[in-house]
């Protein structure tokens, strides 16, 4: 059996889920297909948990009523006769507005969890319902009935042993030939819905694949395979035919969108390739990441992160080369759930790079400051280059307020203003 993976972009409209489709039903393999959210959905449902928390009725229902018509329009283009798929919309976001009206837990990754899963839900059943349409045999299935988690909200940890004998039990190729289910999402061992972490639908299609042994997992994407830079930032990009285990971590380290960064180790334990092709042209050869691949010309590699806070911490009493504070530095971002994109530290202090986007980083400041003193720069970009040489460096750092490079021998990395 095979894994396909189809992320937002590819379900974004009716042509679009007739395309991926299409891609479905062009092989004869077994496959267990993991379908992301409509594209923009997760942003419009983190708008839907906005409104919610800051208690906004307004907004909220104008929100909800956007996500329904922006899912309604596409289930009106795909079917001739839209009565029962637009009744299973409904009765998903009334479960949604169900759950709104009757929790009393406002903590936010908890809220999270339960009001973004929902777009899984819905892109599941219209491509399912899609397929059926077609007289194509394709059996929908609830994740969350069988990838169980902890209730770590937003970047919950799998149970795999759990999760392995409930696939197990539930694929059964003898019975279907096509399994269609959702990325991204789990549920705890109180059947409430968890998350596996932004962009997780890669790491679940690789879960799926380690725990029944598959034979290859393959991302669709719009782009036609790995690239060395992102081509909406870069110019004159190129493709990566092939990419090592061991390399694709690094750059999901790093910073690129292409693969998350949880994806490799399922794959990498029982050596099983993944591919990165074209949702465009399904023809093209894509990306092949294994443990072992031919060498060839090392060629720079290009990640940008944006929107980077550069916290930088200094103990009031000098004391940063003792081991207590370097714990307590730490202990706080795990706390906050902050990761360090960048460290560079001195004997007295430590500047770290991490997501400005990230809503606890306030919080998380706040706390520093009750032990050190704290300086803080935002709106910062950090470019990591790998295979980098010296004119490459100057091009990219002549122009910019540079705060921080670090090199070793084949990586550079810049953060800049």
């Amino acid at each position: 059996m095979k894994v396909y993976k189809f992320g937002g972009a590819s379900v974004k409209d009716a042509s679009g889920v007739k395309n991926v489709c299409s891609i479905i039903t062009s092989t004869n393999d077994n496959l267990v297909v993991v379908v992301s959210a409509m594209a923009k959905t997760t942003n419009a449902l983190e708008r839907v948990l906005a409104a919610y928390l800051e208690n906004k009725p307004n907004d909220l229902k104008a929100e909800m009523a956007e996500l329904k018509n922006f899912h309604a329009n596409i289930i009106n283009e795909l079917f001739a006769n839209p009565e029962k798929q637009r009744f299973e919309l409904e009765a998903v976001l009334e479960g949604l507005s169900y759950f709104l009206s009757i929790n009393t837990k406002r903590d936010y990754d908890f809220c999270y969890d339960q009001v973004v899963s929902v777009g899984e839900l819905i892109s599941t059943k219209i491509v399912a319902a899609y397929l059926a349409s077609q007289n194509i045999d394709a059996e929908w299935v609830d994740v969350r009935t069988i990838l169980k988690t902890d209730s770590t909200y937003r970047d919950a940890n799998v149970n795999f042993e759990t999760s392995g004998e409930l696939f197990r039990n539930t694929i059964d190729f003898n019975q279907h030939h096509i399994y269609l289910t959702q990325g991204f999402i789990g549920a705890n061992h109180k059947g409430y819905s968890t998350t596996l972490g932004r962009e997780g639908s890669d790491y679940t299609a690789a879960i799926i694949a380690n725990l029944l042994g598959g034979e290859s997992v393959t991302i669709w994407k719009d782009v036609p395979g790995v690239l060395n830079a992102d081509p909406r930032i870069f110019k004159d990009t190129v493709h990566l035919p092939s990419v090592s285990y061991k390399q694709a971590i690094e750059l999901a380290f790093y910073g690129a969108q292409i693969i998350h960064p949880k994806t490799i180790k399922p794959l990498q334990n029982r050596s099983i390739p993944l591919y990165v092709r074209s949702f465009v042209d399904p023809a093209a050869p894509g990306t092949e990441v294994a443990a072992s691949i031919a060498k060839t010309e090392a060629v720079p590699v290009y990640i940008l992160k944006q929107k980077q806070t550069l916290i930088s911490v200094e103990p009031k009493d000098y004391s940063f080369a003792l081991e207590d504070s370097w714990i307590k530095v730490f202990s706080i971002m795990q706390k906050y759930r902050l990761k360090a994109n960048l460290i560079q530290n001195s004997a007295i202090s430590m500047s770290i790079s991490v997501d400005g986007t990230n809503q606890q980083l306030p919080a998380a400041i706040d706390e520093f400051m009750n032990d050190f003193r704290v300086k803080y720069n935002e709106g910062l970009n950090l470019l990591t280059i790998q295979n980098y040489n010296e004119y490459i460096l100057e091009s990219y750092s002549a122009d910019v307020e540079v705060i921080l490079m670090q090199k070793s021998r084949r990586t550079a990395r810049i953060l800049y203003r």
